[in-house]
C-alpha cells in the first residue's frame, strides 16, 4: 500500500523553467517547509512534483529538470521520516523512476502509463513497458501509482473508465490507481471511484484530487487513500504554502 493520506508537495519553478527565479535553496527550502508542516498535522505520505514548471513538456523533460527535481527529492527524503512519491509533470516516468531510485522515494506517480490522452502538451502516450524494465533493471522496490484517465486531458474516444482501468491495472504493471477531477483541485465523481473498484476490485485506489475536510472520510470509504494539495494550502490556492490549521483539519476529518 502507497499510503492512505498523501500530502502533495508542489515545487515552485525549477532552473530552466520559464518562472525560475534564481534560487534553488528557496525552492527546496519551502519544500520541506511544506512538508514539515504535513508531518507534524498526521499526513503519512508525501508526494512531490514540479508543479511550478508549467508549461510542461510531453513526455521528457530536460535533463536540468531532471537533476533539479532529484536535489529536491533528497533533501525530502533526508528531512522528513515519510514515504515520498515523485511525479515529473508532464508524464515523465522514467525520469520518476530514476530520481526515486536514487534518493530511496517509495513510489511514483505517472499520469499515463498506458493507452494514450489528449492533453494541452498534445498526445501523451503511455511507456508501460519501459517503465516496467526500468524498475527491474535498477532493483529499486519502486511502487507505481497510476492515473485512470488522467485530469486536464481527454480519452480516446470509445475509451471507458472501468477499460482504462483494468488496462492500467492488469497490463500495465501499476501498484495502485489514481482517480481524479477533470483539473486540479477539482472533485471526483463518485461514480468513477465506484466504477473503477467495481471494474478492479483488488487495486489499491487513491483519490488523485478534490479531497476536502468535509468529503475526505466519504471518499476513503471507497478508496483506500487520498492525494491531498489544495485542500490544505493557504486560502485553498494551490501554488500557496500548507497551511497547518488546513492540513491538521483534513487529518481530523479522515479519522
Amino acid at each position: 500500500m502507497i499510503g492512505r493520506l498523501i500530502g502533495m508537495i508542489h515545487l515552485g519553478p525549477l532552473p530552466g523553467s520559464p518562472g525560475y527565479e534564481g534560487s534553488m535553496e528557496t525552492i527546496v527550502g519551502r519544500a520541506v517547509a511544506d512538508a514539515t508542516v504535513l508531518h507534524e498535522a498526521g499526513f503519512d505520505t508525501l508526494l512531490v512534483e514540479n508543479f511550478g514548471d508549467a508549461p510542461f513538456f510531453a513526455d521528457d523533460v530536460p535533463d536540468v529538470t531532471v537533476a533539479a527535481m532529484a536535489r529536491a527529492a533528497a533533501a525530502l527524503v533526508e528531512a522528513v521520516p515519510l514515504p515520498l512519491g515523485v511525479n515529473v509533470l508532464r508524464n515523465d516516468a522514467l525520469a520518476a523512476v530514476s530520481i526515486a531510485a536514487a534518493v530511496g522515494a517509495s513510489f511514483v506517480r505517472v499520469n499515463v502509463l498506458t493507452g494514450s490522452m489528449t492533453t494541452d502538451q498534445g498526445p501523451v502516450v503511455g511507456k508501460a513497458a519501459e517503465v516496467a524494465r526500468l524498475r527491474a533493471a535498477l532493483g529499486a522496490p519502486v511502487a507505481v501509482a497510476a492515473d485512470v484517465m488522467v485530469k486536464h486531458a481527454v480519452p480516446p474516444p470509445g475509451l471507458t473508465l472501468e477499460a482504462a482501468a483494468r488496462d492500467t491495472w492488469e497490463r500495465g504493471g501499476a501498484d495502485a490507481l489514481v482517480v481524479s477531477g477533470g483539473s486540479t483541485g477539482d472533485p471526483v465523481a463518485p461514480g468513477d471511484l465506484a466504477a473503477v473498484r467495481a471494474a478492479v476490485p483488488g487495486a489499491q485506489i487513491l483519490v488523485g484530487s478534490g479531497a476536502a475536510p468535509g468529503t475526505i472520510a466519504a471518499l476513503l470509504e471507497v478508496a483506500d487513500g487520498a492525494i491531498v494539495g489544495t485542500a490544505v494550502k493557504r486560502d485553498g490556492v494551490t501554488t500557496a504554502p500548507v497551511d497547518p490549521a488546513r492540513a491538521a483539519a483534513l487529518v481530523r476529518a479522515a479519522g
